[in-house]
């Protein structure tokens, strides 16, 4: 169902690092309102949904984010 290759679409050149910069990214995606915990919380909602096209739903869209 997954396949993991490390390998990056586009080819990523860092010249000048700002680490203000990265660490505002990095916060998106890990931080409280970061796409993780986002993920993880549509993930953990779809073990008390009674409907299964629902619970369905929720596994679809907990997958997608990261």
């Amino acid at each position: 169902m997954f396949q993991y290759e490390k390998k990056l679409q586009f080819p990523v050149k860092i010249k000048n690092p700002n680490p203000k910069y990265a660490q505002i990214i990095i916060s998106q995606y890990g931080g409280p309102d970061g796409e993780l915990g986002a993920s993880l919380r549509y993930l953990s909602q779809r073990f008390s949904m009674p409907f299964a096209e629902l619970k369905g739903l929720l596994t679809d869209i907990g997958t997608e984010r990261p």
